[in-house]
C-alpha cells in the first residue's frame, strides 16, 4: 500500500489527472449500467414504480437518443456515439496536457460517460437480451418526473423518460455552457 502511494506520488501531473478523469468515467458508466441492468432485469416493460407524485422508475426502451428522441437511423446513431466518443476523448487528452481546470475535466469526463453508457446498451443489450444483433440494441430509460399534471392524471410537463447517462450529458452541458464558456472557447481556439 505504502508502495503504490509512494508510485502515485511520483508520477507526473498529467498521468495523475489521466488516471481520476478515467475513474469519474468509469464509475459514471458503472453506475448507468447498474441501474439500466437492474430495471432490465427486474421490470416489465412498460412497468413503473411511484418513488413520490413527482418520480417514477418506469422501464421504457427506446431506439433514439436522449429522451427518447429519433432522429437518425439506428446504426447511424450508434456509430456517431463511437466518433463522438473518440473525439471527447481527443478532446479530455488535449485538455490535461494543457492543464486545464479539474472541474472542467470533471463535466467533460461526464460528457464522455454519458455517451459511452448509451453506447453499451446500442451495441451489447440486443445480442444481450437476444432481440437484435449488435448495434442494433435499445437505450434503457427509467427516469420519469411527472412534474405537472392535469386532473385526470395526465402529464402536461415533461414527459420524457431518461436514464443516468442521459443525466450526466445534459447536466455536464449545461454546466459547461453556464459556467464554463470561457474555457471551451479557448480550448477551441488554440491551435
Amino acid at each position: 500500500m505504502l508502495n503504490t502511494l509512494l508510485e502515485l506520488s511520483n508520477m507526473k501531473p498529467t498521468v495523475k489527472t489521466s488516471l481520476w478523469v478515467s475513474a469519474i468515467i468509469v464509475a459514471a458508466v458503472a453506475i448507468d449500467q447498474t441501474i439500466k441492468l437492474y430495471i432490465r432485469t427486474h421490470y416489465a416493460l412498460g412497468e413503473s414504480y411511484q418513488v413520490t407524485p413527482w418520480f417514477y422508475l418506469c422501464f421504457v426502451e427506446n431506439d433514439g437518443m436522449a429522451f427518447g428522441i429519433e432522429w437518425f437511423n439506428k446504426i447511424f446513431l450508434t456509430l456517431f456515439r463511437i466518433v463522438a466518443v473518440g473525439v471527447i476523448g481527443w478532446y479530455i487528452h488535449k485538455l490535461i496536457l494543457g492543464s486545464a481546470k479539474r472541474s472542467y475535466l470533471v463535466w467533460v469526463a461526464l460528457v464522455m460517460a454519458g455517451a459511452i453508457g448509451n453506447i453499451v446498451d446500442c451495441v451489447c443489450y440486443g445480442k444481450l437480451f437476444g432481440y437484435a444483433g449488435w448495434f442494433y440494441g435499445k437505450v434503457v430509460d427509467m427516469f420519469y418526473f411527472p412534474l405537472i399534471t392535469n386532473s385526470a392524471g395526465e402529464c402536461i410537463f415533461f414527459r420524457p423518460v431518461f436514464n443516468f447517462a442521459d443525466s450526466c450529458i445534459t447536466v455536464a452541458v449545461i454546466v459547461i455552457i453556464l459556467f464554463y464558456r470561457k474555457e471551451l472557447n479557448q480550448t477551441l481556439e488554440k491551435k
